[in-house]
């Protein structure tokens, strides 16, 4: 127990330092708070893509903001074995999403199934800076737009960035958006019942947890129930998880601590877990620019239920 709580320790330290290089967010904004408005800017800059967000995910960032609204959350692991989420927004905005956090490369991987979408993200390594740059996506740190986030509310730095979304995007593009090769549908034949489901990080854990009155999973993290700021219990309607494998990426923090690349281009297993079932399933992504498909074993498409879809990518 006392090596875990190291090692957490120190990942988080870690964490908060790379997020404080490269292209770091701005200093305390004085006056404002998580509930009040920066002061106002120009016109939105962008219209059409979807918006994807870095929502930090360790216990002082906790309750986050603007969670809820997200039409696909990716669950991905980071430094010493925690975790970071990344919000896909297409149908609707909040007005605040929160704590913003860094990227990582392999979230480039992974985007390449949106067309051209907006990343919103604290800071990078100064190595990652230029893949960035080269990447198809409409880069939008703390840094290029200022106007866009603030710091506020009662938690310390770095867990305390926020976004507007409407500073970067005029309106919601619309499902037609989430060009990730998921389908919509009634459920599928056959799956066996499921009441809870846990998947593990090396410091880090989800727990889906089935609820009949609200037809969605309630998640738990690290064995707490997450809640947002802004709209109560996290239940999505369908949530996916997908085995992949996570290697060592060439980049690392100031520590030393290489961070893992998730490979998001490929194929292997699945379940899909939704209406109260599991469903074993193969996801196959050919390239970057296409979507990720979900089939059952006699190779027809798996549905999801509508509503939001929670992704959670694990080397399990």
């Amino acid at each position: 127990m006392t090596a875990a709580a190291l090692l957490a320790a120190v990942a988080a330290l870690s964490l908060a330092a790379g997020c404080s290089s490269g292209r770091g967010g701005p200093g305390d904004v004085p006056g404002h708070s998580a509930g009040r408005s920066p002061s106002p800017t120009a016109s939105p800059r962008h219209t059409g893509p979807v918006l994807a967000v870095k929502i930090d995910n360790v216990v002082p960032a906790r309750p986050q903001t603007g969670l809820n609204a997200a039409d696909i959350v990716y669950a991905e692991q980071v430094e010493g074995g925690l975790s970071r989420l990344m919000a896909v927004y297409a149908t609707k905005l909040p007005p605040v999403v929160g704590p913003v956090r860094s990227a990582r490369e392999s979230d480039l991987e992974l985007l390449r199934q949106f067309d051209h979408p907006v990343l919103a993200f604290s800071g990078a390594q100064s190595k990652l800076l230029p893949l960035i740059d080269a990447a198809p996506v409409k880069a939008e740190s703390a840094d290029s737009d200022p106007g866009a986030y603030f710091r506020g509310g009662d938690k310390v730095p770095p867990h305390d960035l926020f976004l507007r979304p409407a500073r970067l995007l005029a309106s919601p593009p619309g499902a037609e958006a989430l060009t990730t090769g998921f389908r919509y549908g009634p459920a599928p034949a056959g799956g066996r019942a499921e009441t809870s489901r846990t998947v593990r990080y090396p410091s880090a854990r989800f727990t889906f947890t089935w609820s009949a009155q609200r037809h969605g999973w309630q998640v738990a993290m690290d064995g707490t129930p997450t809640v947002t700021t802004d709209g109560g219990r996290v239940t999505p309607a369908t949530v996916v998880v997908q085995h992949v494998k996570v290697r060592r990426s060439s980049l690392h923090d100031v520590l030393g601590n290489y961070t893992p690349y998730t490979e998001t281009v490929g194929s292997g297993k699945a379940e899909v877990l939704r209406d109260g079932r599991v469903y074993d399933v193969t996801w196959k992504r050919p390239g970057a620019a296409d979507g990720t498909s979900l089939t059952a074993a006699n190779g027809t498409p798996v549905n999801l239920a509508r509503g939001q879809v929670w992704v959670v990518l694990t080397g399990d």
